[in-house]
């Protein structure tokens, strides 16, 4: 991957000085003041890049057979680093074992409360079952709205 991106950066400085040679060649000489406003803004312009290049990233990814492997990169990285890139994935595992036990437990308390109303009721589990039970309950349920 490192020779692809330097042969990317040679041939876009290649391209810069091919482009900056023909604008040399065609424009009329300019003044002292353009020239040095212009080489201060080259300076200020090249101290930019040199920061943005000195910065390394703290993880690699390194990429072989089809394989993606993560790495601290040269420095290794320090504890704090490591401690924070685990504690989203420790934040999403404590999550995850709550709405698990929230969803459990309101499952439980759902069937526990279906199980008393069944065995508490007057008619059998087996009317339930039957298909004209639930049109004797939508008419219940009509009448029952109506009085009130």
């Amino acid at each position: 991957m490192m020779n692809q991106f330097s042969t990317v950066e040679k041939n876009t400085d290649a391209l810069g000085r091919a482009i900056a040679l023909r604008l040399d060649n065609d424009s009329p000489p300019l003044s002292y003041n353009v020239t040095e406003r212009l080489r201060a803004a080259r300076m200020q312009a090249l101290a930019a890049r040199k920061s943005e290049l000195s910065i390394a990233p703290a993880v690699d990814l390194s990429l072989s057979a089809g394989q993606a492997t993560l790495t601290w990169g040269a420095e290794g990285g320090s504890l704090w680093n490591r401690l924070g890139s685990f504690l989203p994935f420790i934040a999403l595992i404590i999550g995850l074992i709550s709405i698990q036990i929230i969803q459990s437990e309101s499952n439980t308390t759902e069937i526990a409360e279906i199980d008393s109303a069944l065995l508490l009721d007057e008619l059998p589990p087996l009317a339930y079952t039957d298909p004209g039970f639930l049109q004797f309950l939508k008419v219940n349920q009509t009448e029952a709205s109506e009085k009130h």
